[in-house]
């Protein structure tokens, strides 16, 4: 977790937050819509949800906003990051339990659900996968996992170009060509991003069962997987 606690040290980049991900990641809000109904397909009207990297609260808020019977428990390893997801709530705070800390820090539920949006790509290879490993552990039997992130091929070429695509799409949605320049040599040095095929695997190794791809936008994807 150390990557996510540097990755939002600095009070300018928590401040901006929420402005970011939606001129990033190519169809976001359809993403978190997808990922909410996903979620109902199995969560029962009073269910328990877990959120985990709920720091900025924009997931969060689109949950809430959608179930506000289901008791949502938000746990990210940023303070700050976590204060920006309480002021986004705003009202709907209340239906959420935000905690600072990392998997280890989770109640053990069971859950009746989770999701892990834009978060596990700054997780080392090790790390992801015990991370995975016990958000099944959390889990109610038959219980959704959902998460979406960095995941890109690994062909000859093919991490440059996606890179560049990321790169493009950031500036064609109005984020400054050194910036997004900027980002695209930081993500590509930094993030120890994997590939689909070992994205898959992760879930399938933790015990996930029918894992499938249900978002791919550019250098992103999602999928779901069952307890």
């Amino acid at each position: 977790m150390k990557q996510i606690k540097e990755a939002f040290a600095d009070a300018e980049a928590v401040a901006h937050y929420a402005e970011g991900p939606p001129r990033l990641v190519p169809g976001y809000f359809g993403m978190q819509r997808m990922t909410t109904l996903l979620l109902a397909e199995h969560v029962a009207e009073e269910g328990r949800v877990l959120v985990l990297g709920a720091g900025g609260g924009l997931e969060l808020k689109v949950i809430a906003e959608a179930h506000p019977k289901w008791s949502l428990h938000g746990i990210d390893p940023s303070a700050a990051m976590l204060n920006v997801a309480e002021q986004v709530l705003g009202p709907l705070a209340s239906l959420v339990t935000l905690q600072e800390g990392t998997i280890d820090d989770t109640p053990l539920g069971p859950f009746d659900g989770a999701t892990c949006l834009l978060t596990m790509h700054f997780l080392e290879l090790d790390v992801r996968r015990r991370t995975v490993a016990e958000v099944r552990r959390r889990l109610k039997p038959g219980a959704p996992f959902i998460v979406a992130h960095f995941s890109i091929p690994n062909g000859v070429g093919e991490r440059d170009l996606w890179m560049s695509r990321f790169a493009r799409f950031a500036i064609a949605s109005g984020i400054e060509p050194k910036k997004a320049e900027t980002a695209r040599l930081g993500i590509g040095e930094k993030l120890p991003i994997l590939t689909p095929e070992q994205d898959e695997a992760i879930l399938r190794e933790a015990g996930f069962s029918n894992v499938s791809l249900f978002y791919a936008g550019f250098t992103f994807r999602g999928w779901v997987g069952y307890a």
